[in-house]
């Protein structure tokens, strides 16, 4: 129960920053800018006041990281809770059920089921 929260919380909070970076403005966004006018002066100055977007997106990726967090410790438990109960390895599990070289049998001649006088001929046109 508590994992599924954890997973429906990790995707609000990714859907969340996506969307919140795609609405920011970039800092040189500014049409001036590309012409050299004086907003372009603010591309490599001092941020200034983060907005209110910036604070949020900031605070969403901080939970997205400790949702990230608690989903590896759910990955953790279930795998030591598989390793406890005694079930093998799936790549060993894999390697073991193939068959070695010498546990092939070797098929002997076979005799065919019919002769060739058997067949018919084909008609004359």
């Amino acid at each position: 129960m508590l994992e599924t929260v954890i997973v429906v919380l990790h995707l609000m909070g990714a859907i969340g920053i996506v969307a919140l970076v795609l609405l920011q403005q970039g800092k040189g966004a500014d049409a001036g800018a590309s012409f050299g006018s004086g907003a372009s002066a603010t591309v490599f100055g001092s941020q200034g006041s983060s907005t209110f977007l910036s604070k949020f997106t900031g605070i969403l990726a901080a939970a997205f990281f400790i949702t990230s967090l608690g989903l590896a410790y759910f990955a953790k438990e279930k795998a030591d809770a598989l390793t406890q109960v005694g079930l093998p390895d799936p790549a060993v599990l894999e390697v073991q059920q193939k068959p070695a070289v010498e546990d092939v049998p070797v098929l002997e001649e076979q005799v065919p089921a019919s002769d060739a006088s058997d067949v018919p001929e084909a008609p004359e046109q």
